[in-house]
């Protein structure tokens, strides 16, 4: 259709959608950017994050970082303790 220059009710029937609604998209795609809203894309959207995106993004990534150094003390911990708990006992 819009790359290959295929006929939309042919793409359409191979798609299994009536091709009224399949126009529909493809003349909102045309219109927005996007077959899925009326409404016009954001020009920030495109591509690029805000800077509360962008902040919000390193604070998860940091907090995620933290969380996998702490899941790795404590099955490090974990393996000490299942050792102590597997060794024979010493009689004094």
């Amino acid at each position: 259709m819009i790359e290959t220059g295929r006929p939309i009710p042919e793409v359409a029937e191979e798609l299994g959608v009536h091709s009224g609604t399949l126009h529909s998209w493809v003349s909102r795609w045309r219109r927005n950017g996007s077959a899925s809203s009326d409404r016009p894309a954001p020009a920030a959207s495109v591509g690029r994050l805000r800077d509360t995106e962008r902040a919000e993004l390193e604070r998860l990534r940091r907090e995620m970082s933290e969380k996998k150094k702490r899941i790795r003390e404590l099955e490090m911990e974990l393996d000490v303790f299942k050792r102590c708990m597997g060794a024979p006992r010493s009689s004094v």
